[in-house]
């Protein structure tokens, strides 16, 4: 099978997945980041340490997952640094069925709070504006200009 076909085919797997619900001993982890060699770090949704895991060959260079992706994973009892090992990579989909099912940590869920400071003062029109954290903030007090030389 060449490349380009393993690749389809894990990602066909991936996308049309009966959304089977993680067993016993399966657990959904939040990726934190990457540590080369196949292996990442994974933040635990129940108030642990992260850990160690790692991926396996069939996604090696198939898929990617990146910093905040969730995952499906298995502990593995071999080794003393890593974990667990990847089992299924989730997607918003699943997600959406996790959280159907009930069985989606509360630890994962997105909190949407829409604070005032985010916010321009002023009409109704510019409360909606999200101020740009990247510019100084603009003086409207002073009338002088700093080219008015002349």
């Amino acid at each position: 099978m060449s490349r380009v076909t393993r690749q389809k085919h894990y990602m066909y797997e991936m996308m049309n997945d009966d959304y089977e619900l993680p067993k016993e001993n399966q657990q959904i982890v939040r990726i934190v980041c990457s540590k080369g060699n196949n292996l990442h770090e994974a933040e635990p949704a129940h108030d642990a340490e992260n850990f160690l895991i790692s991926m396996p060959n069939k996604f090696r260079n198939n898929i990617w997952i990146k910093r905040g992706d969730f995952v499906v994973i298995e502990p593995i009892q071999e080794g003393d640094k890593v974990k667990g090992e990847i089992v299924k990579i989730l997607t918003a989909t699943h997600i959406k069925e996790y959280s159907k099912s009930g069985i989606w940590p509360k630890k994962f869920t997105k909190k949407r709070e829409h604070s005032e400071e985010n916010y321009s003062d002023g009409s109704d029109d510019e409360r909606f504006v999200v101020k740009n954290k990247n510019r100084p903030p603009i003086d409207e007090g002073s009338d002088s200009s700093s080219c008015d030389n002349a």
